[in-house]
């Protein structure tokens, strides 16, 4: 194999051994994350080491700082040795395992999809080939966003029966049918043979969470760079990258600094022969405590965050050889004053890397001052006042007090975009329906004589074609939905992307002759 568990699961084993036992064990002596290397087997992976001992205690950390070509067919392993109690992930100082996920971020994070089939993805020119209307849309994985985008788009038919599928898109059903099913014959999991046609893991959590947003966060799961940056909500994000349902710049310059940096990896684990940190959401993303920061610090954070998207953006699309990981790779050099090589400098000037250095540093001054640091702490500091932070707001939550990132799509009271905001909760009561008399009208008349008036925003919009979906109890077609309401502009059009976010939401579904229920 390539890679290893994090390090923190054998600390967490060596810790489970002391739990429930009258005597208290402590770590003697640990390695957090040591190279494994055998010619025989062609192993080559990461491990860590640790040495229990009876009660309370502190131990001794040694922790990798170099690796050398050795003589024979290891490496030749530099360590540095630190004193002190040794936490459950293997580290002496601020104790970010003791961290608890806070209420404040739930429900906001989601990996991508997992398809279980290549046959989803399409080229261009073959999805050029289908219908128009078809449910086909961009796609990107971490390579995607650390190197160049491939440029390949992604059929999705979650919310679609097959038999939906292959009236409404003959060609597309074919496609898949070809090109999926036979793949899926052979899966050992009977849903994913039986629902061939959607993908293994669908993310129902995170099209709901994403629902309404323009653009969202992004971040590739396992990279040698932690970096954060907006993606198009068309785009269908991959398995490998870790989707954050915010459309707010502050909360991307937030993820962009030095202080949430550090959580990351301090709180996240590591994989792979090149040893890469790895976002682990539940741990990354959803203990971290974001600052309170004031209207005027939001909004200086906003327009860094802004700056820095745009500026990595604008420098991929005028060099085509540019990429994410070369630009921080020359960035790294340049917070250390390393010489650089010929092909660092020709990335220095297509990526305009000082530019952007400059705008991280600005950023970081602006999120240290958001918390309210302005005293220029150290890198361990910064993550013994976020394990504080962390604690305070786990009491502040338990007392009822929660600091919602997305107060109207999390608050319990007030959710957005589902049940009393968008009015997709289902009807205590419904106005009767033909099919409530027994009348055999494929299109039953409107509940009342009065034509509603079209919603000017996307929310009401899709709240209001759920609703009368729910009220009729009966099929409509597409132009009968149309015809209970009335406005001006070219607003029909939008109908069946409106239907189809419904069916993503299980709010409705299409019937083999097109028509549309509840």
């Amino acid at each position: 194999g390539d890679g290893a568990a994090p390090p923190s699961l054998a600390a967490e084993s060596a810790e489970c051994v002391g739990r429930g036992s009258p005597v208290p064990l402590h770590l003697a002596f640990a390695v957090p994350d040591h190279p494994w290397v055998d010619s025989a087997d062609g192993a080559d992976v990461r491990i860590a080491m640790t040495v229990g001992a009876m009660g309370a205690g502190e131990g001794r950390l040694l922790t990798v700082t170099d690796e050398r070509e050795g003589g024979g067919d290891g490496l030749e392993v530099i360590t540095a040795e630190r004193g002190g109690v040794i936490h459950a992930d293997l580290t002496i100082g601020a104790n970010v395992s003791s961290s608890k996920q806070l209420l404040a971020n739930s429900g906001l994070s989601s990996m991508g999809f997992m398809l279980a089939g290549s046959g989803f993805i399409v080229a261009p020119e073959e999805a050029a080939r289908l219908e128009s209307n078809a449910p086909i849309k961009p796609y990107r994985n971490g390579r995607d966003l650390t190197d160049r985008p491939r440029g390949v788009l992604l059929i999705d038919l979650f919310g679609h029966t097959a038999e939906e599928v292959r009236a409404r898109w003959p060609a597309t059903y074919q496609w898949v049918l070809e090109r999926v099913k036979p793949e899926r014959d052979h899966n050992n999991r009977p849903r994913l043979r039986e629902q061939w046609w959607i993908f293994a893991e669908p993310r129902k959590t995170l099209r709901a969470a994403l629902f309404g947003l323009d653009r969202y966060i992004a971040t590739v799961e396992t990279a040698k760079h932690r970096c954060f940056q907006f993606l198009d909500a068309s785009i269908a994000p991959d398995h490998k990258l870790i989707a954050i349902a915010i459309d707010d710049a502050f909360a991307l310059g937030v993820f962009s600094s030095r202080v949430h940096g550090l959580w990351a990896l301090a709180a996240g684990g590591w994989l792979g022969v090149g040893n890469d940190p790895v976002y682990n959401k539940s741990r990354c993303f959803e203990t971290f405590p974001f600052p309170a920061a004031t209207p005027e610090q939001q909004t200086r954070i906003r327009e860094l965050a802004e700056q820095i998207d745009a500026h990595r953006k604008r420098q991929q699309a005028l060099h085509a050889e540019l990429t994410l990981t070369g630009m921080y790779n020359v960035l790294e050099k340049l917070k250390v004053s390393l010489p650089m090589t010929a092909k660092e400098r020709a990335i220095h000037e297509m990526g305009l890397v000082s530019v952007l250095k400059s705008l991280h540093d600005e950023l970081d001054a602006a999120v240290l001052a958001a918390y309210g640091w302005n005293d220029a702490p150290s890198d361990e500091a910064i993550l013994e006042r976020l394990v504080a932070l962390n604690a305070e707001r786990a009491a502040e939550e338990a007392a009822g007090q929660v600091r919602w990132l997305r107060p109207a799509f999390q608050h319990p009271e007030q959710p957005q975009p589902t049940q009393a905001e968008m009015g997709l909760s289902r009807p205590t009561h419904s106005a009767p329906s033909a099919a409530k008399k027994g009348g055999t009208s494929p299109s039953p008349p409107p509940a009342t004589k009065q034509r509603l008036p079209w919603p000017n925003t996307l929310p009401e919009q899709v709240a209001a074609v759920a609703r009368v979906l729910a009220e009729t109890r009966a099929p409509l077609a597409e132009a009968d939905l149309a015809a209970r309401f009335t406005g001006k502009g070219p607003w029909k059009k939008r109908l069946p992307q409106l239907l189809d976010t419904l069916v993503a939401l299980g709010r409705a579904r299409m019937l083999e002759d097109g028509r549309w229920m509840g």
